[in-house]
């Protein structure tokens, strides 16, 4: 008797989930979910590295592929405010890509260096560059990615002083152009340093200096500014830019400031 009971009792359960399936916590309705997700659909849901067009501007012979690009821009990101020479930053940015060549890096960086020319097939111990960055030969990838390295650096560096107290640059993003301003001031035995932006999509713009932090955030696309101020000029300040809509991380840039 008590079998048959609990057979009954089950069947029903059955039958009322059947018909009224239970919701979970978020749901206010029953939805069909698919089997599988669409890849694409998810990359949609992901923003976009929105910081590669800014390679168009750094004048390379050739383009970079966009993983090469991405992972260089970290890496220089990552060593903005080192107080290592500039040669040893632009072998440490590209080191990763060439791990067994570390001699050879430290040659071509210096050829890099030196070089007043634009382009690295005018180097000289380089050969004709080809169309293609994975057709070059491993040295031409080193000089390429090496010249690639310090001109990202140079783009990234805001240099002020009171004798030029104003710097200006700009960053091609997927969604506009990034424009930056940073001002130096003087106020008496304070310096204040300011920097407005102009944001192609809403935005956030953190300047951070030894022990202190300003923020400004926009809801649109415009005009933003933000400032600090300190009483010595020789610290280095470092300005995020981030756009959530583009990238998940922000921008970077090194201030430096002097007197």
């Amino acid at each position: 008797m008590q079998e048959r009971f609990q057979a009954v009792l089950k069947r029903r359960l059955q039958i009322q989930v059947q018909n009224h399936p239970p919701l979970f916590p978020w749901e206010t309705q029953l939805v069909d979910y698919p089997e599988t997700v669409d890849e694409v659909a998810i990359a949609a849901t992901v923003p976009a590295w929105g910081w590669k067009e800014q390679q168009s501007k750094l004048n390379l012979p050739i383009p970079l592929p966009e993983k090469v690009f991405r992972q260089l821009l970290e890496q220089c990101q990552a060593l903005l405010t080192s107080s290592l020479p500039l040669g040893a930053k632009l072998v440490q940015a590209v080191e990763n890509f060439f791990p067994d060549d570390s001699q050879a890096l430290n040659d071509i960086a210096g050829l890099v260096l030196r070089s007043t020319y634009r382009s690295v097939d005018t180097l000289e111990t380089m050969p004709q560059i080809l169309s293609d960055y994975s057709d070059l030969q491993p040295r031409q990838q080193m000089a390429l990615s090496l010249l690639a390295a310090k001109r990202l650096l140079e783009n990234l560096t805001l240099p002020l002083s009171l004798k030029e107290p104003i710097v200006e640059r700009q960053w091609l993003t997927s969604a506009g152009t990034l424009g930056i301003r940073v001002e130096c001031q003087s106020l008496g035995k304070t310096t204040k340093i300011r920097v407005q932006g102009q944001l192609p999509v809403k935005g956030i713009l953190t300047l951070r200096g030894n022990d202190t932090l300003a923020v400004a955030k926009s809801s649109e696309p415009g005009s933003l500014s933000v400032e600090l101020c300190c009483q010595q000029l020789n610290q280095t300040y470092t300005l995020e830019v981030e756009f959530p809509e583009i990238d998940q991380k922000p921008l970077s840039f090194v201030i430096s400031p002097t007197m």
